[in-house]
């Protein structure tokens, strides 16, 4: 049984959690991400979308090149890319990969001889993923439904990790950081924006499970 994290959300302090709590938060993660798979827009308290991508610093070029559909749930609250240069040839796996614009991304500056996996843990934005980028005829890429921090790929297989505005939402970071390293081949890299807390939560979101899915 992992940790609830009290610094994501306040919702528990440091101890073992039960099942039913990590369920409640998953079920509160999955059904806000199920209405941000249809858009993001007025979900969130910075810029989502197209603007969003703009205001990160992705690049123009990709940008433009991406379907509506690919950038209307984008969420994200950084830019990985920002950290490394992915190169051709590279196996990189998304984690959280939503609605699919981070993977385009990452199968662009891979090639189509790298190979990019997403894993996701709510069905619609799996789904979304997996239409947006068949439409963008995106071949190297493969998603996956998870219902857990476990990374359902073997030992060493990874030369990048990314991951955008997910990492917080866990509430078993130390088992999600784990299977992150797990996963990474020696001397991979893992390029993951997130948020953090710096300060207490307002009264009316400590211990609130809407807190976990922001």
């Amino acid at each position: 049984m992992c940790q609830l994290d009290q610094s994501s959300s306040g919702l528990q302090k440091a101890g073992e959690g039960s099942s039913e709590d990590l369920q409640g938060i998953r079920t509160a993660i999955r059904n806000k991400y199920a209405e941000v798979a249809i858009s993001a827009a007025g979900k969130f308290q910075y810029p989502t979308g197209k603007d969003g991508a703009i205001t990160l610093g992705y690049d123009p070029d990709i940008i433009k090149s991406a379907a509506p559909s690919l950038l209307a749930s984008f969420c994200g609250v950084g830019n990985p890319f920002s950290l490394g240069t992915l190169q051709h040839g590279e196996m990189v796996l998304d984690l959280g990969c939503g609605a699919g614009f981070d993977l385009f991304v990452a199968s662009k500056l891979v090639g189509d001889s790298g190979r990019v996996y997403g894993i996701d843990l709510t069905d619609e934005m799996v789904a979304r993923a997996k239409n947006n980028l068949a439409n963008s005829n995106s071949s190297n890429v493969e998603i996956k439904k998870v219902d857990s921090e476990s990374i359902p790929y073997p030992d060493d297989n990874f030369d990048a990790v990314i991951s955008n505005g997910v990492i917080n939402l866990s509430p078993c970071k130390d088992i999600c950081f784990k299977e992150i390293y797990r996963v990474l081949k020696p001397g991979g890299r893992l390029q993951f924006a997130d948020v953090v807390l710096k300060s207490a939560l307002p009264a009316g979101l400590s211990g609130s499970l809407e807190a976990w899915s922001q």
